[in-house]
């Protein structure tokens, strides 16, 4: 058999999930990264796989879907995975990482690797003549980006994403902040910010009322532009002040203007603790994760933002604990890009009109992280397929990959991206009347159903 190889654009968690697992099968890989010869807005590292909204990699348990669909990366022998544990932060029951050490780790596991050859150099064309990747993010713009609309035929899609602030810990009330995890999940992993009702009342109309940041110059011009992160909801897009808002997660001003008590039933909500001042539930509560190991910086869970940097500093230090908050990073706002995947993409995550051109990662429309991390295994797997000249089948349809494949390959005229989620699996014949243990009865399914599937796909 003639050296197999394939190219791989993009060293993010797509891309690198992809690179190693094709390396560790003998195929030799050249993976192409832009940094630090050019850097997105957003993007600060010359390091790979570096996380931009936020260090969690969200819930670890079989019966939630984050944990399910990282039982499946398991068994599709993910490498990201590992990686997340050697830079793991307490964090209740998700998986969270201090971001500069995973960063390094993934860096460390590509370079290592004999079968792939690292090119750091910003690539504006696609060569199909042989199998190449294309995981070049949602933030792919220039040569590049007119290059794929080009393949797809179709106007490229956009959406904002939103980033939430982090603070020092040495610069918070203890007196205020409390620790704890909602019904005392893990140890006591996440530091509580308890409002009463007034805090929250005067939180919430300086919050409706403060002054948002202009779109920055490379965000401008695009058409029905969205708000989102990593959601673990479908997307329910819905015009809000002019933007098109990506229901799963959007910033805190836009959800507080769409009424009082938005965000008490959201990342405010205080069900589960207790405030150890008053021996009460709080009426409102914000939760702060750690970003490090050393747990020096906290993360203000659900808090991305476009607010203007003064006006974060003014509203967000009205937060109870936060009155003197020493601010690392502030809350930005910045384009994303992704494909019309329904229309131009196959099953096996190739373009139908270019089926040696592959896509993984977050310009498909899975969104989130660890959702970007297993769609460069399923697209891995497909490549290695093609190399072999067999066709590999999608997952079940029972499972959290096979559902995802699905939902961005499904004819869609309204299509947004789509994180892990139980609504897109199929229900059961003899649902139980618990959610938790419908939830495990789903999960324990998927598993069972993606063991076989992994199992038939015997090497060649």
């Amino acid at each position: 058999m003639s050296e197999l190889h394939v190219t791989v654009l993009g060293a993010g968690l797509a891309g690198c999930e992809a690179a190693l697992w094709l390396a560790g099968h003998g195929v030799k890989v050249t993976l192409y990264e832009q940094k630090p010869v050019r850097f997105s807005p957003a993007h600060k590292s010359a390091n790979f796989a570096e996380l931009i909204c936020s260090n969690s990699l969200k819930a670890e348990r079989l019966d939630s879907a984050s944990g399910l669909l990282k039982a499946e990366m398991r068994q599709m022998g993910s490498s990201l995975l590992p990686a997340a544990e050697v830079a793991r932060v307490a964090a209740g029951g998700a998986l969270a990482v201090d971001r500069d050490v995973f960063s390094a780790e993934v860096t460390r596991r590509v370079e290592a690797e004999p079968n792939i050859t690292v090119r750091r150099e910003e690539v504006c064309t696609i060569d199909e003549a042989s199998p190449i990747l294309v995981a070049t993010g949602p933030l792919t713009e220039g040569a590049l980006a007119e290059k794929i609309a080009a393949l797809t035929g179709s106007a490229e899609m956009h959406f904002y994403d939103a980033v939430a602030p982090i603070v020092t810990a040495e610069s918070l009330d203890y007196e205020k902040v409390f620790a704890a995890s909602r019904y005392g999940r893990g140890d006591d992993d996440y530091l509580n910010c308890p409002f009463n009702k007034a805090e929250y009342e005067a939180f919430y109309q300086a919050l409706a009322t403060a002054e948002r940041a202009p779109l920055h110059d490379f965000d401008k011009g695009a058409e029905n532009p969205s708000v989102a992160e990593s959601a673990s909801a479908p997307a329910k897009p819905a015009k809000d002040g002019g933007l098109t808002v990506y229901e799963g997660c959007m910033p805190i001003e836009v959800m507080a203007g769409r009424g009082a008590d938005t965000m008490r039933y959201g990342p405010l909500r205080p069900v589960g603790l207790t405030d150890p001042r008053t021996g009460h539930r709080p009426w409102a509560n914000i939760q702060l994760r750690a970003e490090n190991k050393e747990r020096t910086l906290y993360n203000i869970v659900g808090f991305q933002t476009n607010l203007k940097w003064g006006e974060q500093k003014r509203v967000f230090s009205m937060i109870p604990g936060l009155e003197h908050a020493e601010f690392v990073r502030y809350g930005v706002m910045h384009r994303n890009t992704f494909l019309d995947s329904p229309k131009v993409l196959t099953q096996a995550l190739c373009l139908a009109a270019h089926p040696n051109v592959f896509f993984a990662g977050q310009i498909t429309g899975f969104e989130g992280y660890m959702e970007s991390a297993a769609c460069g295994l399923l697209a891995a797997r497909n490549i290695y397929a093609r190399l072999m000249g067999v066709t590999l089948p999608p997952p079940p349809a029972d499972t959290m990959c096979g559902a995802l494949v699905r939902y961005i390959t499904a004819e869609n005229k309204n299509f947004q991206p789509m994180g892990a989620n139980m609504g897109i699996l199929p229900s059961l014949e003899n649902r139980p009347r618990d959610k938790r243990e419908r939830y495990q009865a789903v999960a324990e399914r998927a598993v069972s159903s993606f063991s076989a599937w992994v199992a038939a796909q015997a090497e060649p």
